[in-house]
This record gives structure tokens, sequence and C-alpha cells, in this order.
């Protein structure tokens, strides 16, 4: 039975309608249930075993939300000094502005920090999103790294073979020196600001920190600011990564 059959005609977890709707992640929106902020047919739903149907009226924070009925996946490239949010309480510029105005709600598979450039995939997918962002969807993340100080070969052959800091497990894919001050790194399950805390580790200080590449999508000829959507091959090899 395909997606759409089974949203048509059988009920579905809250959760899985939340993603399915371009809310968020099932994860992510079983965390909104819990907090209270979802409705169903007007009474609060606070815990999980909720089901809906296709006539029920599910509301997010007070806006009615639906299945999706058109997924949509883009790229972009990031600039630095923007945040991967739907808000920030600080002000500063969110990425998902620089993308074409849409009728459906967007998120980002993934995170780029604020000071970090390079690509970076929004959709209202929740299930794509949420498996394309696991570890265990085996997508490569390749990423350019230049350094305000040479960067020494113990850091390079170190980050390759494995290095633990405060108590975490830091290990590259590949990591290849392309200059006194550059590297090219390839992670796969990208803990939080890896690469930043080993060069910190190393008492380094990235001056560009750009991801390249996700999976066979590249940066080639995506300026800054700029975005665009998948490809259907693009798009399907990721899916034989995902699924």
């Amino acid at each position: 039975m395909s997606l759409k059959e089974n949203i048509d005609t059988k009920p579905l977890r809250l959760q899985v309608y939340l993603a399915h709707a371009g809310v968020a992640s099932r994860r992510t929106a079983e965390k909104y249930i819990e907090q209270g902020r979802v409705t169903v047919n007007g009474l609060t739903i606070s815990g999980m075993g909720q089901k809906v149907l296709p006539q029920d009226e599910v509301f997010f924070d007070g806006k009615q939300v639906k299945i999706e009925k058109q997924h949509l996946y883009l790229i972009l490239n990031k600039p630095p000094h923007y945040i991967c949010s739907s808000f920030d309480p600080q002000g500063r510029p969110l990425a998902i502005d620089l993308l074409p105005p849409s009728q459906t709600r967007l998120y980002n598979v993934g995170r780029l920090d604020y000071r970090s450039s390079g690509l970076i995939i929004f959709t209202n997918d929740g299930e794509f999103a949420a498996w394309a962002g696991h570890p265990r969807s085996g997508i490569e993340k390749e990423y350019l790294v230049e350094s305000t100080v040479p960067i020494p070969d113990r850091a390079v052959n170190d980050f390759a073979a494995g290095v633990e800091i405060e108590g975490v497990f830091y290990k590259a894919l590949s990591v290849e020196k392309i200059g006194n001050f550059s590297i090219r790194v390839v992670l796969v399950e990208g803990k939080n600001r890896e690469i930043r805390k080993v060069f910190s580790h190393f008492h380094l200080h990235p001056k560009l920190l750009q991801r390249v590449r996700i999976g066979s999508i590249s940066i080639e000829n995506l300026e800054e600011g700029q975005s665009r959507p998948l490809t259907d091959d693009e798009l399907s090899n990721l899916r034989s990564k995902v699924w």
C-alpha cells in the first residue's frame, strides 16, 4: 500500500500525522504533543496513542495543519551568520528566509551553526527529514575547513583515527590535508559542532567552515544565498540511503 493510500484510508498516529503535515519529524512531534501544543477536534492532546482520521481537525500552536499533498525538497547554500531555525530570540537572520516564498511550512534537515556556511536541505517531508538527518542513513557530509594558523599533522591523524574530547568520541570518515592551513573532512554521524570542537581541542580556530557536499549533492554552481529544488536523481540517491 502506498503512503497516499494509507493516509487517505486509515487512521494515523498523531505524531505521524504531524510529520506528514510538515510540522516536524516524528520525534520532535512527540515532544510538541507532550508539551500540549497540539489539539484534535478541539481537545488538547498531551500523550501518545491518539490516532487521527482524514476528516479530523488538527491544530498546532493554534494553527490548523493538514497532510502535505506535495512534498518539497530544496537545497540552500547558507551564508555564514544565518541561523538554521524557524525563529531566533536574538533576532539574527534566518536561513529559511533566503528560500523562495512557500505556501507550506519548510524546515531544515540537520543544521549548520551560525558561523558555518554551505549546503543544507529544507523540506516539508517530516519522515524524510527524520531519517536523512539520522546517522543510520549513512549519508556523507563533506566540509572544507580553513584555519587561522597551520594545521599540525597530529590533528589530522587523530581526527581520522578518533579522538575523545570531554568524554565524547569524535571520528571523521576521512580527513585530507589540502594545504598548510586547510583540510577536507567527510563525516557521517556529525555530532553537534564536531569540527569546531576538534579544532578547539588542538588550539585551532577555523576562519572558514563550509559544507560542500551532502551525499551526491555538490555545492558547485550554487552561489551563497541561492537555493534550488533537488533533482529527481539527487532525491533518488538520498532516498536509496534513507530507505
